[in-house]
């Protein structure tokens, strides 16, 4: 029997959320943590992301939100209503981490777990290695990342996905299977469908070799990143690389320089940036040219300036956007703004708002000419315009800045700047809380 307790130290009273998708691998690590929620006490709060490709995609929150409810768990859940251009999975796992992470704040959590087995190591490693990364990407990817208030943990990553099915069906675990994980459309399932089974033919525990060699990555990674720590406090300057120093460095240190700079546009995932990406930029680097840029992926820019460089979002292309708002929504800007339970905050983050006094579904837009919002307290309004020139907000910033309105164009709160009159106080009458992280 797998007991994930015998690879995890858990603490009495831990809260931990549960990324759940409803296949076979999330739902035995939930049945497995609910086997020993009550020797250790723990708090368990499900998480599930509807990716909104499937029709089958609404049964199975259905199911999840009564599998919880029969067992006692706190349930949250998001659809994704529209997604970009960019690559599908990297698109999706960045919006699912964000969930995960605001729902991990909502419960004041100290763990985010995921059902990442052996298998999805051993595909994330080869992949990296056929794109080309730095020895960070190479490594797959970690059963714990620290990430300051709470940890992520991937207490499945020493077994197979046939392990773990088999569990499912030995111990009556219900599962759905997503028939599009099959298909050869996306990267990652042509190299589980092809690689894989060749691999496990000549080893069948070829997935602990993998787990080995990412261990032995991470280590190497580990002692390299001392030297390419004090490496960056030499080459940089007000967020910026000052490339007379950068080029002193050794090759290798540079490379990483530039790897761990795109780290914060790309989170740990650095799937979209290989070896040719990084070349890219070497090259303008040492480009004769005073004033050059590129384009990267996921509307990143890298631009050199006579003696620096630096890295930054590209929102040219993002002039204007408009959501309907159900319970959560990620923006262009790298903020959110999601509908929370209780608070006692009051500031300008923070709107409280009575349904009977609005038009729902309230709706997030840019900015458009004459926006005007009805000022609290009075009985007038003010340009949005005039509000940013005084608030001192840039022209940069004005232009994905979140406006939030009901659904009748009433302007009911600029988010972090101003409330308007729908606004309410702790002691008044409503039923909505928003809150802008």
């Amino acid at each position: 029997m797998i007991c994930i307790d015998h690879y995890f130290h858990f603490q009495s009273g831990d809260i931990i959320v549960v990324g759940c998708s409803t296949g076979p691998d999330s739902m035995a690590l939930l049945d497995m943590l609910l086997n020993i929620r009550e020797k250790y006490q723990l708090q368990l709060i499900v998480a599930h992301v509807n990716h909104n490709i499937r029709y089958e995609s609404y049964n199975e929150a259905r199911f999840l939100r009564n599998y919880c409810e029969q067992h006692a768990l706190f349930f949250e859940d998001m659809v994704i209503e529209d997604y970009g251009d960019d690559n599908f999975h990297n698109e999706a796992r960045n919006i699912r981490y964000h969930f995960f992470d605001s729902v991990v704040h909502k419960y004041h959590a100290n763990y985010l777990m995921t059902a990442h087995h052996g298998d999805d190591l051993i595909e994330t490693i080869l992949m990296r290695m056929v794109r080309g990364s730095n020895l960070n990407g190479y490594s797959g990817f970690k059963d714990v990342v620290d990430m300051g208030t709470y940890k992520i943990v991937r207490p499945l990553i020493h077994f197979t996905k046939q392990e773990l099915e088999d569990y499912d069906i030995n111990h009556g675990v219900p599962f759905f299977v997503d028939e599009s994980n099959m298909k050869d459309t996306y990267t990652r399932n042509r190299y589980r469908k092809y690689l894989l089974p060749f691999l496990k033919s000549e080893d069948p525990n070829v997935h602990k070799k993998f787990l080995k060699f990412s261990n032995t990555i991470q280590e190497a990674n580990q002692f390299i990143s001392r030297f390419t720590e004090k490496a960056l406090k030499r080459c940089i300057n007000d967020d910026k690389i000052l490339l007379d120093q950068f080029l002193l460095e050794d090759e290798f240190i540079q490379k990483e320089i530039l790897f761990q700079y795109l780290s914060n546009y790309y989170q740990d995932d650095l799937l979209l940036i290989n070896d040719k990406h990084i070349d890219l930029i070497m090259n303008i680097i040492k480009s004769r040219k005073a004033n050059i840029s590129i384009n990267l992926p996921n509307e990143v820019l890298a631009k050199k300036e006579y003696n620096t460089l630096y890295f930054s979002r590209d929102v040219d292309t993002i002039t204007s956007y408009e959501i309907e708002f159900d319970s959560i929504a990620f923006l262009p800007n790298n903020h959110s703004i999601e509908r929370i339970e209780s608070t006692d905050l009051n500031n300008n983050c923070i709107c409280r708002l009575n349904s009977s006094e609005i038009s729902l579904p309230l709706i997030i837009r840019t900015r458009k000419l004459g926006d005007k919002i009805s000022m609290k307290g009075t009985n007038g309004s003010r340009k949005v315009k005039d509000i940013f020139i005084d608030k001192k907000i840039s022209l940069h910033d004005r232009d994905l800045w979140p406006i939030v309105l009901d659904s009748l164009g009433n302007i009911v709160w600029i988010p972090g700047i101003k409330k308007s009159k729908f606004d309410k106080t702790l002691t008044d009458k409503y039923d909505i809380i928003l809150k802008y992280n």
